[in-house]
């Protein structure tokens, strides 16, 4: 604030001249300052370029990968639900993979199989008991680190959006920073504080913190968006998991 303060003290000082120079012509549309910028101006830009590229490209494949999902998790639900056997909706799961449900069930379904198997071996001549469930506990264990599985693939990746969200506007800060220190730099050379030579330099200085917030702002948005369906997703893992251990519960126990 001091440092603005001066400034426009300086403006005020010019008189007559500072007036002639504000009313001089100068280039400050965005092309011409891009094409003017320092080095230093354009690698913050690059890096802020690159990170926004990467978090639409992110974002892109995450909603539709979650769109996809969302979509074959009511068709599974639907047919799990409907079928009387496990085995019917095993036989299915393999156009269906898109689902985190799926992998919850691979998981269940394989050690439901490990215990009734176990549970059926008997010796010649003796008769052939009931396919009992050995251990529900073992079978919840399963389904945990089924949901773990499946929650870690579809959380994989967002992290980098909040990596943006966070870093992106220090980032143009400090173009912005370093763009201004060379305005000053440049009046001091020039010994004129007059608009024409000032603002050119703090235009440029100031399209890398717009870039860093062109950046920031939709990684931010979308990095909600996108956990708050994660979470939605473990729920329904979490509500799948009990319904399948209550089926288990009542025809194996």
């Amino acid at each position: 604030m001091r440092t603005l303060g001066t400034m426009i003290l300086a403006f005020q000082s010019q008189g007559p001249a500072g007036d002639a120079a504000v009313t001089a012509p100068s280039s400050t549309d965005i092309v011409s300052l891009l094409k003017d910028a320092s080095l230093l101006s354009w690698a913050v830009l690059v890096i802020l370029l690159l990170f926004s590229v990467l978090s639409w490209g992110i974002i892109s494949h995450k909603r539709s990968q979650f769109r996809r999902a969302e979509k074959q998790t009511a068709a599974f639900l639907d047919i799990f639900r409907k079928s009387s056997r496990f085995s019917e909706v095993h036989s299915v799961c393999g156009t269906l993979v898109a689902s985190p449900l799926v992998g919850l069930f691979h998981m269940g379904y394989a050690e439901l199989n490990t215990q009734l198997r176990a549970a059926g071996e008997v010796k010649p001549g003796s008769a052939v008991p009931r396919p009992t469930l050995r251990s529900l506990e073992s079978l919840d264990r399963a389904l945990l680190r089924a949901t773990a599985v499946e929650v870690s693939r579809l959380e994989a990746r967002i992290g980098f959006l909040a990596t943006t969200a966070s870093i992106t506007p220090y980032i143009g800060l400090f173009g912005t920073v370093v763009g201004i220190m060379a305005s000053f730099q440049g009046i001091g050379e020039t010994g004129s504080t007059s608009l024409a030579v000032v603002a050119p330099g703090i235009a440029e200085a100031l399209v890398a913190t717009a870039a860093g917030l062109f950046a920031a702002i939709p990684a931010v948005y979308f990095y909600n968006d996108l956990t708050y369906k994660v979470k939605g997703f473990a729920a329904a893992m979490d509500d799948f998991s009990m319904e399948f251990l209550n089926i288990a519960e009542r025809n194996f126990s």
